[in-house]
């Protein structure tokens, strides 16, 4: 009785083992097959991406809309050109005027910008005299915040202080950020 006991365990215990010694050699066979079946192919862009592509950044810049109010426009520019002198490349943007048919560009025509430079944080911002030429107080107000809202999406700046011609002007005689 007691033999038939042992017998009954160890073929039960062998029957186990059989078992999972069958469970561990077709997941081992299976994991093979499926390892030999993947084709591994190399991605192939439909075009492919050019240095420049890769420069690419977007900014934003703010134009007037048909209600005369700031509006953004996204714009896809070569990040290459902000390593110089990135203020005076954005604020040439703005010059430029929007691309989008339904803004306007803020400032007044033949502006320019003749000089940009950062210190504490503060861009200066050196502007011919045509910058002067704007209709009313709303003009002037769109053109401070577009010029605010373009550049402070920099890190570095905080605040803006215009000028004319180098020199202080009443019309720009305050230094303008995003909590005025």
């Amino acid at each position: 009785m007691k033999n038939k006991k042992i017998l009954f365990l160890l073929i039960l215990v062998l029957i186990i083992i059989l078992v999972a010694l069958f469970f561990i050699v077709k997941n081992f066979k299976t994991k093979n097959t499926s390892e030999e079946n993947t084709i591994y192919n190399d991605y192939i862009p439909e075009e492919e991406i050019s240095s420049e592509q890769m420069r690419e950044t977007i900014v934003t810049l703010y134009f007037i809309d048909l209600n005369h109010n700031l509006e953004k426009e996204a714009r896809r520019i070569d990040s290459a050109t902000l390593l110089d002198n990135p203020y005076k490349t954005l604020i040439e943007l703005l010059l430029a005027g929007p691309q989008t048919d339904t803004l306007t560009k803020v400032f007044p025509d033949n502006t320019q910008i003749l000089d940009t430079t950062l210190q504490n944080s503060c861009v200066t911002l050196n502007f011919s005299e045509h910058l002067l030429n704007y209709e009313d107080e709303n003009q002037k107000y769109n053109i401070i915040n577009s010029l605010l809202n373009t550049l402070t999406q920099l890190n570095e700046v905080n605040s803006i202080k215009i000028l004319v011609n180098n020199s202080s002007c009443d019309e720009f005689d305050e230094e303008y950020s995003l909590s005025h």
